[in-house]
């Protein structure tokens, strides 16, 4: 339905919403842009239905499914905003093995808090076999509100620092987990994808396998400190990130970082996204097919 509803609309709204959910336009000149082509015979509930996430179709996982058991847990931040909250899902199956360990996964998401997108990516990976921990940026302000218009603006008011150094913590706490078999694994969508990055770089043994989605990279001076291998997961349409990535390419070969890229055949930012019309079926289960393979090999 939302891919269908992607093909009805020119692709300048999907690069306008990229612009003004990622601060490069402001709310105003958005939907003045969006007006531009209801006058060209748009329907601006089209082009919203479109642009704007649905949520309800995201969910691939239940949170009632046997295999898998989802809750809350909180974490100590002390270079961070004191504490942290996240959503961690193990494997059932784990509690019928007391020797058993598993690889673990921290999920990392937008700019926008910890949406129902996101805990569904954690699910999945518990389905698979992994333990996910899903933090969310806003929770020293309440945690994510519901809607992302609102919680972009809540994430931006925050310190980028402490939101690094939160995810450092919960990445630390996830791979102290005691069923963990101590490697750990990163998965992250945009800001999710540069903080995949910036872990990779700012404490170079913490990962044993990073896959940014569509991500720009950890501050150039950082980048020398990569070790862990890297699954880059790029969009074809996307620009800005894409621009960052032949310098970031360099950087990591002059590291020797053991990388693969992958870029996706007409595929818009936020293509693996499917609670949006970016998204892109074909693409999104071939990267997360990739996904999952690369994590088997590298933290089992």
């Amino acid at each position: 339905m939302q891919q269908q509803l992607a093909k009805t609309i020119p692709q300048e709204a999907f690069d306008w919403y990229d612009s003004y959910a990622h601060g490069g336009m402001d709310r105003r000149t958005f939907i003045a842009k969006l007006g531009s082509l209801v006058a060209l015979g748009y329907s601006m509930s089209v082009l919203t239905s479109a642009l704007l996430p649905n949520y309800a179709l995201a969910e691939q996982v239940s949170f009632n499914d046997a295999d898998i058991k989802a809750r809350y847990v909180n974490f100590d931040s002390p270079s961070g905003h004191g504490k942290g909250r996240g959503y961690l899902v193990e494997p059932t199956h784990i509690d019928n093995d007391k020797e058993g360990r598993l690889p673990v996964v921290l999920v990392v998401h937008e700019n926008r808090g910890l949406n129902p997108y996101i805990e569904d990516v954690a699910r999945r990976l518990a389905k698979a076999g992994f333990i996910a921990l899903a933090p969310d940026a806003l929770f020293p302000l309440g945690g994510y509100p519901g809607n992302d218009d609102e919680g972009r603006q809540m994430q931006s008011t925050l310190d980028r620092s402490k939101i690094e150094q939160d995810f450092v913590a919960a990445a630390e706490f996830l791979k102290a987990n005691s069923r963990s078999n101590g490697k750990l694994g990163a998965v992250g969508f945009c800001f999710g994808g540069y903080i995949v990055n910036y872990l990779a770089a700012y404490k170079p043994d913490l990962l044993q396998a990073g896959v940014p989605f569509y991500g720009t990279p950890a501050e150039k001076t950082l980048r020398a400190n990569i070790k862990a291998p890297l699954l880059i997961q790029l969009a074809e349409l996307d620009e800005r990130v894409n621009a960052t990535w032949p310098e970031y390419e360099q950087d990591l070969i002059a590291a020797k970082v053991p990388y693969t890229l992958h870029m996706y055949n007409k595929a818009n930012h936020g293509f693996h996204n499917d609670s949006i019309a970016r998204y892109d079926e074909e693409n999104a289960e071939l990267a997360w097919q990739r996904t999952l393979v690369f994590f088997k090999k590298h933290l089992s």
